[in-house]
């Protein structure tokens, strides 16, 4: 985002101009989102939206048309030169529009995305429903509702007293001059011709307004990417850790985590969806869930809210709040597709550990992750004895609390703290040292058929 400086650090910027350029899709759809945030957040006077564009897709145009309507300041769409197909559409979401000399606006019937017609029935349902939908939101902003219907329906008649200005049989499109011509004491479409900014400014009356300039950044395309892939990553950060905690020591899993939940929050920051607060409640979340499992096994007061921290603000940074915007009257269109979202990240990882969790302990690949920092050089495995605890792998004692996964064991009638590879141990059960880590020891328990065999022994 480029910003130009006002000339006094008192002076609040009054227009922003921010350019739709090329086709219409999510990426505009985000870029715009976050101008408008911006722009009513600094109680910006107008935002103006410099238009050139041929069309794009038609939900992304609904999502940009629900986000202008939703904007408190003054909107205005200057079409420079021009505002075809989904331009046409987005330019009666605001309240004003303004026409280059040599401009173009209409031509909005529904295409597939190569630009060929649709399937007759397809055909018949979009044009029904787009074609009411968009002259319900130019009647809403106070422009012309036939006219919208016009630029989807080419069976919509444009009349108005006894004047037929556009008759049936063809989709509408206006040039600025059919567009600015007036019926009675309103024009057809567009208020003016303006060609340029300073000109358009003094008609619409903000002549001498400070002027703050939008341009789309490479970040901004790129947290769209990262805002689109928000369930592949959260599957990602949710795998990685339960990996983590399941086996000792912070290795692979714990940064692949690590790295997930970074990009995810650093997307939806650059987004616009989420502030630094966000990922700060999402680590002290973290902490008290670990303060849980170490420090206060049992407790789950800790633990729960660590919980209740970590979803939250996983769900409030995808949620696209407005300023100003009630939470609790809204909490439905709020939070439908971000509880989605991680509803399909929790799925798919709960999936790939029960996968896990069956296979992975047979694997080499868990043997090394697990042992891997302890193992002396050579083939062999030997046991070790760690100075701090004074127990070696490999030695065996039994569970004095039940583990999930920390608790209390003895080993030679001496209590120790320790924590489970994963998963739940009751009281009693036989265990077996797997890692110790200074005064973390890391506990297995031990196979039934091998506790029988050590029993006869």
């Amino acid at each position: 985002m480029v910003l130009c400086w006002v000339p006094s650090a008192f002076a609040a910027p009054e227009v922003y101009v921010v350019p739709i350029r090329e086709q219409i899709s999510d990426a505009q759809y985000t870029f715009i989102r976050r101008a408008l945030k911006e722009a009513e957040n600094a109680e910006a006077k107008a935002v103006i939206f410099d238009m050139d564009t041929p069309g794009g897709s038609l939900d992304s145009t609904v999502k940009i048309q629900q986000a202008i309507m939703k904007a408190g300041n003054r909107t205005i769409t200057w079409i420079n030169p021009n505002a075809a197909s989904a331009g046409a559409l987005i330019a009666i979401s605001t309240r004003e529009i303004y026409m280059a000399p040599a401009s173009a606006v209409g031509a909005a019937a529904p295409v597939t995305s190569g630009g060929e017609n649709l399937p007759q029935t397809i055909m018949e349902k979009s044009v029904s429903y787009y074609s009411k939908y968009f002259a319900g939101v130019a009647e809403e902003n106070g422009h012309n509702p036939d006219v919208a219907r016009a630029f989807i329906d080419k069976e919509t008649e444009v009349k108005i007293g006894e004047e037929v200005i556009h008759p049936k049989g063809t989709i509408l499109s206006l040039n600025a001059h059919e567009a600015t011509k007036r019926y009675g004491e309103k024009p057809l479409f567009a208020l003016g011709i303006a060609g340029s900014l300073e000109a358009l400014l003094k008609q619409a009356g903000l002549e001498g307004a400070e002027v703050v300039r939008f341009e789309p950044t490479g970040f901004e395309r790129t947290a769209f990417w990262i805002t689109t892939l928000a369930p592949l990553l959260l599957l990602g950060g949710i795998a990685g850790a339960w990996i983590e905690i399941k086996t000792p020591g912070f290795g692979l899993p714990g940064i692949l985590s690590a790295v997930c939940f970074g990009i995810f929050f650093t997307g939806h920051y650059i987004a616009g969806l989420a502030g630094w607060e966000t990922p700060v409640l999402f680590g002290l979340g973290v902490a008290l869930v670990l303060a849980e499992l170490i420090f206060f096994p049992g407790i789950l007061v800790v633990g729960g809210l660590g919980v209740l921290l970590v979803v939250g603000t996983l769900v409030w940074a995808m949620a696209d709040h407005y300023p100003g915007q009630p939470v609790l009257s809204s909490a439905g269109e709020l939070l439908a597709m971000p509880l989605l979202n991680l509803f399909i990240a929790f799925v798919i990882a709960a999936v790939l550990m029960a996968i896990l969790a069956r296979y992975l302990p047979r694997t080499a690949l868990y043997r090394k992750i697990v042992l891997g920092t302890h193992n002396p050089a050579g083939p062999a495995f030997v046991p070790q004895r760690n100075e701090f605890s004074g127990l070696e792998i490999g030695a065996e004692g039994v569970a004095a609390s039940i583990l999930r996964p920390s608790g209390r064991a003895t080993f030679e009638g001496k209590p120790r703290d320790v924590i489970t590879t994963g998963g739940f141990v009751d009281p009693g059960t036989a265990i077996r040292v797997v890692a110790v880590e200074g005064s973390r020891i890391v506990v297995e328990p031990v196979p039934a058929g091998e506790e029988e065999a050590t029993n006869r022994v």
